[in-house]
């Protein structure tokens, strides 16, 4: 269920409020283009500033307009155990087909509270679970040894490995059963970190080439490992352009000029591209030949 390109899908907002219609439009394009899945409400959707209505809302909307013509995977994750189990008991009654869940930020718990965290939200929500690891983010990292112990209960399926580690992916995959799930949360180490076993990836920009990352994958899931590699270095720039922002800027701000949002509008404190980013930005999605689509 959980595999290949699954796209952290944006959140677009029109005059301050989540564009419903944009949000289903996107949707309709991930899936007319390959997408393996769908995850709302995560970091590129913009989840820390949305209200827990427009939350809920997002993740009812990407379920029904995905119609299970491929899994959604809801963000339901917090810094707060007893709001985690909240938002995750949603997505359950929403009809998600997992939750993705990020490590506790802020709090800075230990290895032991990290593990308590997720031992509860599993205990108390029977849906399957994705923990999220991005450290830079949350100033906390998910050791591989905690990893290692929270996939040994059941519903806890797999993790989007966002460390920007390879030393990290790889002791998660030694130290875990061949069943448990490692996808990339850094599109730029999706390929190497099929290579030592991993999944796929849940991806950024899948929200603006979603066939293509969709093709990287299956290629390598269908052996064709030379040219999902020859794919895979044809995208790294535009693997590495939609970050030179905070993410989802740069990625907002490609899907505008795309035209497959109505606007870029991001929440505070996040801002919109500053134009000389914007003009580099463009110049990668030119060679991409993605303004063209």
């Amino acid at each position: 269920m959980i595999g290949g390109a699954i796209v952290a899908i944006v959140t677009p907002f029109r005059g301050g409020k989540v564009d419903e219609a944009g949000l289903r439009e996107l949707i309709e394009f991930q899936i007319a283009n390959g997408t393996h899945g769908i995850v709302p409400c995560g970091t590129t959707g913009e989840s820390p500033t949305l209200s827990h209505k427009e939350h809920a809302r997002v993740v009812e909307i990407a379920i029904e307009q995905t119609a299970k013509r491929v899994p959604v995977i809801a963000g339901t994750g917090s810094n707060s155990t007893e709001e985690a189990i909240a938002l995750t008991g949603h997505a359950k009654k929403a009809g998600a087909d997992a939750a993705l869940m990020i490590s506790p930020y802020y709090n800075k718990p230990t290895q032991e509270g990290l593990y308590r965290h997720f031992e509860k939200v599993a205990t108390a929500v029977d849906i399957p679970i994705v923990l999220y690891n991005i450290p830079g983010r949350t100033a906390s990292n998910i050791e591989p040894a905690t990893i290692a112990r929270l996939s040994k209960i059941d519903n806890i399926v797999g993790v989007k490995e966002a460390s920007g580690s390879m030393k990290q992916i790889t002791d998660i995959i030694a130290l875990c059963a061949d069943d448990f799930i490692v996808v990339s949360g850094e599109d730029y180490l999706t390929f190497p970190l099929m290579c030592v076993g991993g999944k796929g990836v849940i991806s950024v920009v899948s929200n603006v080439a979603p066939r293509e990352m969709a093709d990287l994958c299956n290629l390598f899931f269908d052996g064709k490992f030379e040219e999902s590699r020859r794919l895979y270095y044809k995208l790294l720039p535009l693997l590495h352009g939609l970050f030179i922002e905070t993410n989802p800027a740069p990625v907002k701000a490609a899907l505008a000029m795309m035209k497959k949002i109505e606007s870029e509008e991001v929440r505070l404190p996040l801002v919109t591209m500053g134009q000389d980013n914007k003009e580099r930005l463009r110049k990668i999605l030119e060679a991409q030949g993605l303004l063209s689509k």
